[in-house]
C-alpha cells in the first residue's frame, strides 16, 4: 500500500507523491528559544521524527529541515530582563532544547537554520512583494496586502471577509490598510534596544512568519513536500507563511501539511496556574526516563488530543520492561529449529508495521504489530526454538523498526555483565535445585531490593534492571 496522510491543506487522506522521485523535501517550524521547550511542544518534535524516520525507512531520501527562531519579542525581552547579549541569551536556550531532543532520540535535522543568520532573504521576500503590490509601508514597518491575495484563508478555511470586522486590538493595528493584514518587518522601536537590522526596507526585524518563509523557500526550494507543525500553528503562522511565500514567487509553499494535535496533562491544558507545565528536565527529576517519557508522548494517533499522565507513563515503563525482556531472552535462549518460524513471525510483523504507518501514520496500530512480534518470539523462546541464528534475525528486524521507533535499546547490553547479579541469581538457582525455597525467596527479594527483575525461562533465569 502506498503511503498516505492527512493533508491540512485539501482536508483528505491522500497519496504522498513526491516532488522528486525518491526524494523527500520537509520542514518542522522549530522553536523559539526563550525558554526551555516544555513537553507539548515535545509531542510536535517527535511527530516530526516519527515522519523522517518513517521516509527513510521506506528508502526515500530526505532533507529535514527545522528553524531555530532565535529573533522575535520574546527572546528580546528576555534577553533584556537577563540583562545579557541576545545572542547569549538565545545560544543559552538553544543548548537546553538540542539538549532535549538528544536525550529523547529525537535525530538531528539534516539543516537548522537561525533567523538571524537570513536576514538579507527575508529582506529579498519583502522587496519581492512590495514591487507586487503585496506589500506596504507605514510608519517604518512593512505589512501584507491581505487584500490583494484572494486565496488567504485557504488552509486555516477562514471568512477572511468576516474578519474585517475583528475589533482592533492590538497596538500596531492602527497602522495598517485592513485588520487583516499582519507584520511583515517591524520598525526598530526604542525597546528593541541593539537588536535591529539596517536594510534597503529599513532599520528593524523581521516578523515571526517570514523568518520561516525565507528559511524553509532558500533551503527545499518551491513547492516542497511536506510542512509539518503543531495544530496551533495553522493559523496565523502558516497561513502567513503561504500567503507571503506565494505572493512573492508564484508558487505553492508546501504541497502536503501535516499537524499534530494539541497535548493535554491528566485531561487539563497544560499551565503553569494549575501546576500541570513541565519541561522535560522536570519529568526527568522525578524519576521518570526520557526514554519512557518519548514512549509516552508518541502514544495515540497525531490527530488526535494526546491525555499524557502518570498512568501513561507507567503504561510506558512496563511496555519498555517488556520489549527489554524479549531482548535480553532472545540473548540467553539455547534453543534452535525455530528459524522459519521466526521469519514468519517477523515478516508478518514488519508487514502490519509498514501498513499502519502507510496508513496516516497510524501509530497505535504499528506499536501493536511490533508487540506482536514481541509475543510469538517469547512463545519460541519458550518453546525452545530460538538459538543464535534466530536470535541473530530478530535483532537485526527489530533494528530496523528502531530505526522508525527510537527507543528500543536493542544493543545495550551493559547491565548484563554485572557480576553480583549473576551470582545472587546462580545462587538462588542452586537454592531452587536444592529446593531451598527460603534462600530462594530471600535471594529474589534482595534483588528486588536492588531494581532488578527476574524471570525463569526456558534456558535460563532472565534479569533486567527495573529502570
Amino acid at each position: 500500500m502506498a503511503l498516505r496522510f492527512f493533508n491540512t491543506l485539501t482536508r483528505q487522506v491522500e497519496e504522498f507523491v513526491p516532488r522528486d522521485a525518491g526524494k523527500v523535501a520537509m520542514y518542522t517550524c522549530g522553536p523559539t528559544v526563550y525558554n526551555r521547550a516544555h513537553i507539548g511542544n515535545f509531542r510536535t518534535f517527535l511527530f516530526s521524527d516519527l515522519v523522517r524516520r518513517y521516509l527513510r525507512y521506506s528508502g526515500y531520501q530526505v532533507t529535514a529541515a527545522m528553524n531555530i527562531t532565535d529573533i522575535d519579542d520574546k527572546t528580546i525581552a528576555g534577553a533584556h530582563k537577563d540583562g545579557v547579549p541576545m545572542r547569549e541569551f538565545t545560544e543559552r536556550y538553544t543548548k537546553c532544547f538540542l539538549d532535549d531532543c538528544a536525550a529523547l532520540r529525537i535525530a538531528p535535522p539534516d539543516i537548522a537554520p537561525k533567523a538571524t543568520e537570513h536576514i538579507r532573504e527575508m529582506v529579498g521576500i519583502v522587496t519581492r512583494l512590495r514591487d507586487k503590490g503585496l506589500a506596504y509601508e507605514s510608519k517604518g514597518s512593512w505589512y501584507f496586502r491581505v487584500s490583494a491575495f484572494p486565496s488567504y484563508g485557504e488552509l486555516a478555511h477562514l471568512d477572511t471577509e468576516g474578519m474585517r470586522q475583528v475589533e482592533r486590538v492590538a497596538a500596531d493595528e492602527y497602522q495598517k490598510e485592513d485588520p487583516r493584514d499582519f507584520a511583515l518587518w517591524k520598525s526598530w522601536e526604542e525597546s528593541d534596544g541593539d537588536v535591529f537590522w539596517e536594510t534597503e526596507i529599513g532599520k528593524g526585524r523581521p516578523g515571526w512568519h517570514l523568518e520561516c518563509s525565507a528559511m524553509s523557500l532558500k533551503y527545499l526550494g518551491e513547492a516542497f513536500d511536506i510542512h509539518l507543525g503543531g495544530v496551533d500553528l495553522i493559523f496565523p503562522h502558516h497561513q502567513n507563511e503561504i500567503a507571503q511565500t506565494e505572493g512573492a514567487t508564484g508558487k505553492k509553499l508546501a504541497r502536503y501539511w501535516l499537524h499534530s494535535e494539541f497535548l493535554m496533562i491528566e485531561s487539563d491544558k497544560m499551565s503553569k496556574s494549575l501546576g500541570n507545565f513541565f519541561t522535560l528536565s522536570d519529568l526527568v527529576d522525578k524519576g521518570w526516563k526520557p526514554r519512557e517519557i518519548r514512549y509516552a508522548l508518541m502514544a495515540g494517533h497525531y490527530r488526535q488530543q494526546l491525555n499524557f499522565t502518570v498512568a501513561g507513563l507507567e503504561g510506558a515503563r512496563a511496555a519498555l520492561d517488556r520489549l527489554d525482556c524479549c531482548l535480553r531472552n532472545l540473548r540467553l535462549s539455547e534453543g534452535a529449529g525455530g528459524e522459519t518460524e521466526a521469519r514468519a513471525a517477523i515478516a508478518k510483523s514488519e508487514a502490519e508495521f509498514r501498513a499502519a504507518l502507510d496508513d496516516d501514520f497510524n501509530y497505535p496500530e504499528a506499536l501493536a504489530a511490533v508487540f506482536s512480534l514481541v509475543r510469538e518470539i517469547n512463545v519460541l523462546c519458550g518453546a525452545g526454538k530460538i538459538g543464535k541464528v534466530e536470535a541473530a534475525l530478530v535483532l537485526e528486524a527489530m533494528r530496523r523498526l528502531d530505526s522508525v521507533l527510537g527507543f528500543l535499546d536493542v544493543d545495550a547490553e551493559s547491565d548484563e555483565k554485572d557480576e553480583d547479579i549473576e551470582a545472587l541469581i546462580a545462587a538462588r538457582t542452586a537454592a531452587r535445585t536444592n529446593k531451598d525455597w527460603k534462600e530462594a525467596d530471600r535471594i529474589r527479594d534482595e534483588l528486588a531490593a536492588r531494581n532488578v527483575v527476574i524471570e525463569d525461562r526456558a534456558g535460563g533465569t532472565a534479569w533486567r534492571r527495573k529502570e
